[in-house]
């Protein structure tokens, strides 16, 4: 590990170890984009197959590590605030590489649940949370690029990963790769989760990499200007922050856009298979192709969010949900479903590092990783109700045409919420 101090001290010549946090932050969001969150639906029509167990039973597994992760929120963001972000992230990786190994050697949906607890709790503590608790602090001018680039890992690693998955179960069986897996975020997420730090100020840096307190005066949305020294001068508190209604509208807003990616992320490849004749190496190179664009949306959205209304720009993308999510329920063949793949990769792409800066810039970012925690209570609505939706929908009436169309509908409509989301007073104004 590099000595960051002496990195502070050589100035312009050294990368600034934000960029690394950032790097870190992308591996991660690798491991658990492609083994978990569009892996499982490789993993869903095997086990399907083997076991006989219905799309609803099987949604239950993956709502696990959503209901988890909720219920571990407001505690894990306190932990994370406490003791830094490193420390949480590394017992993650045990538990979800841990997790993995289990669900290799399933043989009752029972076993299936109670090893993706495990999976859960591993894939919480070490997932988006501390990672974006990191970068918040690391970045305020170029927060949204910084979190972006690192959102974009989730999508890389469903673009690498998640074919190669559908090969290996296809040659060697969803054991094999299940076990394998665990492996693998054990040998590469750990390393990764050591990159992680709390605050720059810690190492005699300053956040963005600017060398003098002069130069850190920004303007964040409405004319609100802070000065950044030690910290940030309109930083809430979690009870603060839950007193707004900022709060509860963007919370709301963002478990309305979860809807439609949990019930995609889960029967996408299922409803491929089913229902547009595709084989699951070819529903795969359709995920491939969306994680493509997902990779364009994060970046550039993250790109245009530091210098446009984030808050505009959501609401744009919550539509595009809508028209993605309607080509996927009526796709009967491929062309369809390159357009969903183009349409919500576009808009998760784009919407997902911007909920998460635009939070940091309506509370502040040192309790950023506690607010965050709160807020995936009411978040963990949308991603389980979604991938719940789905599977009892598609059971009742035989495909996935009615639960589709309805969930991207509701993702629309929840663009309200963020139209009256206007960022709060300071805090000690809200009081």
């Amino acid at each position: 590990m590099h000595d960051i101090k002496q990195r502070s001290r050589k100035g312009t010549t050294g990368i600034y170890f934000g960029w690394w946090i950032v790097v870190g932050g992308a591996v991660l969001q690798g491991l658990q984009g492609g083994f978990l969150f569009h892996g499982f639906s490789a993993f869903f029509v095997f086990l399907e197959r083997d076991f006989g167990w219905g799309k609803a039973a099987l949604s239950g597994a993956f709502s696990i590590t959503r209901v988890e992760s909720a219920i571990l929120g407001p505690i894990q963001g306190w932990l994370i605030d406490r003791f830094g972000p490193a420390k949480i992230t590394v017992a993650g990786m045990l538990l979800f590489g841990l997790g993995f190994i289990l669900f290799s050697r399933v043989q009752s949906l029972l076993g299936l649940y109670v090893a993706f607890v495990a999976v859960a709790v591993g894939s919480s503590l070490g997932g988006l949370l501390p990672v974006t608790a990191s970068l918040v602090n690391w970045f305020v001018r170029k927060r949204a690029i910084a979190v972006g680039i690192s959102m974009s890992g989730m999508a890389i690693g469903g673009l690498v990963l998640v074919p190669l998955l559908a090969w290996s179960m296809t040659t060697f069986g969803w054991r094999d790769a299940a076990f394998v897996a665990g492996i693998t975020i054990w040998v590469v997420g750990l390393p990764a989760a050591l990159l992680l730090r709390r605050f720059p100020q810690d190492y005699g840096l300053l956040p963005d990499g600017d060398m003098e307190v002069s130069n850190l005066r920004t303007t964040i949305d409405d004319d609100q200007t802070f000065s950044f020294g030690a910290d940030v001068q309109a930083d809430f508190t979690a009870r603060q922050a839950m007193r707004t209604s900022a709060f509860w509208l963007l919370s709301l807003g963002h478990s309305a856009a979860l809807l439609s990616v949990s019930a995609a992320t889960v029967h996408q490849i299922p409803l491929m298979v089913e229902q547009a004749g595709l084989s699951v190496q070819g529903a795969a190179n359709v995920v491939a192709f969306l994680m493509v664009v997902q990779v364009a949306g994060q970046i550039g959205g993250g790109y245009i969010g530091d210098r446009f209304d984030k808050r505009l720009i959501i609401i744009i993308c919550m539509f595009g949900h809508t028209v993605g999510m309607t080509f996927l329920a009526m796709a009967s063949s491929l062309p369809p479903l390159l357009l969903f793949a183009l349409f919500h990769g576009l808009a998760w792409g784009v919407r997902g590092p911007l909920v998460q800066s635009i939070r940091a810039d309506y509370f502040g970012s040192a309790a950023f990783a506690t607010i965050m925690g709160y807020s995936s209570l009411v978040m963990m609505v949308g991603m389980t109700a979604g991938a719940l939706a789905g599977g009892i929908l598609a059971d009742y009436f035989g495909d996935y045409r009615f639960a589709f169309v309805t969930i991207g509908i509701l993702t629309g409509m929840g663009s309200l919420f963020f139209v009256f989301a206007r960022k709060p007073s300071p805090p000690q104004m809200a009081n």
